[in-house]
């Protein structure tokens, strides 16, 4: 019988419970939509994104990785970032059911969900292939599709500055044209997610520096960001990962004209054909 490590299955069920916790929280407050409720389930969210990049880290550590914690792990993140941000952004708008906005609403929420869901499959298969083939490297430095996560975060981010008071000239825009702006960045981050284009993982920003500049700079960092996150949580949320797809598309850029000539960002080549999940 094969093991199944109880600790990094954890962790994942922890990010499972956040998801399913959103859904529930949305569903079950229906006729008391606040900011408030989306402010809190948008924090669950990148909670339960943090614990995502924590389990698959405790399985290495712990060398615990296994098939079923794989699965698992996918089907968790198919709920959690797959579902719950586009219950999140439906629930945000007051479009009639039978409205044709809130058909193009859904319609692009579920396209975003499949792409999703498509990536997980994608990564389990290549999973079971890398596991059988020890010569291909584990320890990529990029993704291959933006990952389901960081796709989730980034919607939800859009959506929460929108309706957040932040900036008062955003929440005045017409329901309308901020659904044509969430349909279309939910296709376009769908599109990511099953894409070839190449996303850094924190492998690829290995840049040499000193001891004393690095501590500096990470402490000015961490102030402007916590700063940011206790007065400008909605600004810095969407500015953190649009700012992540926005880099790593140029950076794909870079790379594809400079082509195999050049060593920089090799990480990035669309012809490599690693992934993650």
């Amino acid at each position: 019988m094969k093991k199944v490590y109880l600790f990094p299955n954890l962790v994942t069920a922890f990010s499972l419970s956040c998801g399913l916790f959103i859904i529930f929280r949305i569903i079950l407050f229906a006729d008391v939509v606040t900011y408030k409720l989306f402010e809190g389930s948008v924090i669950l969210m990148l909670v339960a994104g943090l614990a995502d990049v924590c389990d698959g880290a405790i399985a290495r550590i712990l060398n615990a990785e296994t098939d079923f914690g794989i699965q698992f792990d996918s089907l968790a993140d198919s709920v959690t970032f797959g579902v719950a941000p586009a219950v999140i952004i439906l629930r945000s708008f007051h479009a009639e059911p039978a409205s044709g906005l809130f058909l193009l609403l859904t319609a692009s929420a579920m396209i975003f969900s499949i792409c999703g869901i498509l990536r997980l499959a994608r990564y389990n298969t290549k999973a079971v292939v890398r596991k059988k083939t020890p010569k291909i490297a584990k320890d990529s430095r990029s993704f291959t599709g933006l990952p389901i996560p960081a796709a989730a975060l980034a919607v939800v981010s859009m959506n929460l500055i929108f309706i957040s008071n932040e900036f008062p000239y955003l929440s005045s825009i017409s329901q309308k044209t901020r659904s044509i702006i969430m349909i279309c960045s939910m296709v376009v981050t769908g599109y990511f997610m099953v894409s070839r284009w190449k996303f850094p993982s924190l492998k690829t920003f290995n840049i040499r520096i000193k001891s004393f500049y690095l501590v500096a700079v990470t402490a000015a960092v961490a102030v402007v960001f916590l700063y940011g996150i206790f007065h400008l949580f909605a600004f810095i949320f969407f500015v953190s990962f649009w700012g992540y797809i926005v880099t790593a598309w140029v950076l794909s850029c870079i790379r594809a004209i400079a082509g195999k000539r050049s060593k920089t960002l090799k990480e990035l080549d669309p012809d490599d054909d690693s992934d993650e999940s």
